[in-house]
């Protein structure tokens, strides 16, 4: 059964597809069906050769997808592409052109195609893109104080181990405890508990200034702080900052055996890696300090003494 032409145009221009047509050697739209008119504005009329379809592109999109699309033609091949089209009341559409190459005799003759209105599936993209950096986000968050987790600590530490070993410069890290804070929960209850480390946690960021200053939470009632670039003397000044402005809070702790408010212990060390410098065993260190610390009478800093790995850098940068 033969089935004319005007039945195939029937049949085209009953989709919400938008069919088209463009001569290859004139480089002239041919035929575009009349639904281009209710999706963008533009009379079919209007659409006279390709140019017609590149100048109602998107500024951002229109270089790459125009020569994307003529690399393709020239090669023969059919493509795809996703490009915003300018509406003639000045908004933008999301499109996917899905082109087919017609060949004779061996030669490109004429590119058919149709443009799929995919904006709304562009918005549901975006939305899970947007849904993925914020879950992102939180997978390297804290949910109770809302600064960097122990994941991230691990991640930040590890980047920034590698920068102080190629460019030969310090790193310090310094780890805090709250004093007594399992007796600050049994007298004060965990509500106030966590109360106290969201204000701590905002304490001790507001001591690291420095855009790479690193604040995570690393466990329970243990903060820890990784300062690139900083010298064995300016690190332990930041610690004494951080226990002082800590003390400055003035948070009762009847629990305290040492003071009546909430206080901190802290263990400082530098490190100057080498290539055969062990991580693990540096932030160990720290962790023995900040126990050293506590056996010392906790509410102070407990800094590393001076060894080979201890070192200052020849040009630290100052606090």
């Amino acid at each position: 059964m033969d089935i004319d032409s005007s039945v195939y145009k029937t049949l085209l221009e009953s989709t919400k597809a938008i069919p088209w047509r463009i001569d290859w050697k004139t480089l002239q739209f041919t035929y575009i069906g009349p639904q281009i008119e209710a999706l963008l504005g533009w009379s079919p009329a209007s659409w006279a050769t390709a140019q017609d379809w590149a100048d109602r592109m998107h500024p951002e999109d229109r270089e790459e997808t125009f020569n994307y699309c003529v690399s393709q033609s020239q090669a023969g091949m059919d493509h795809e592409a996703d490009y915003r089209a300018l509406t003639k009341t000045g908004g933008y559409v999301w499109i996917r052109d899905v082109v087919h190459v017609v060949r004779k005799n061996g030669e490109v003759e004429a590119l058919v195609g149709f443009m799929f209105d995919i904006s709304e599936r562009k918005k549901t993209e975006e939305k899970l893109i947007t849904l993925q950096k914020e879950l992102e986000e939180l997978s390297f968050k804290d949910g109770l104080t809302g600064i960097a987790n122990r994941r991230l600590f691990d991640s930040i530490i590890d980047i920034e181990w590698t920068n102080a070993r190629r460019n030969h410069q310090p790193l310090s890290v310094v780890m805090l405890d709250i004093d007594y804070f399992k007796q600050y929960n049994d007298h004060y209850g965990h509500l106030m508990g966590d109360d106290t480390l969201r204000q701590v946690a905002q304490t001790l960021a507001a001591a690291a200034t420095r855009a790479r200053d690193f604040v995570g939470r690393y466990g329970g009632e243990e903060f820890i702080l990784v300062l690139p670039e900083t010298d064995a003397k300016s690190a332990e000044k930041i610690a004494e900052r951080c226990r002082s402005m800590i003390a400055q809070l003035q948070i009762p702790h009847a629990g305290s055996s040492i003071s009546p408010f909430l206080t901190a212990c802290l263990g400082v060390a530098t490190a100057m890696p080498a290539l055969d410098s062990d991580m693990t065993a540096f932030i160990d260190s720290v962790d023995k300090l900040l126990y050293v610390a506590k056996q010392n009478g906790r509410n102070r800093v407990e800094c590393a003494p001076p060894g080979p790995t201890i070192v200052a850098a020849s040009a630290p940068r100052t606090r």
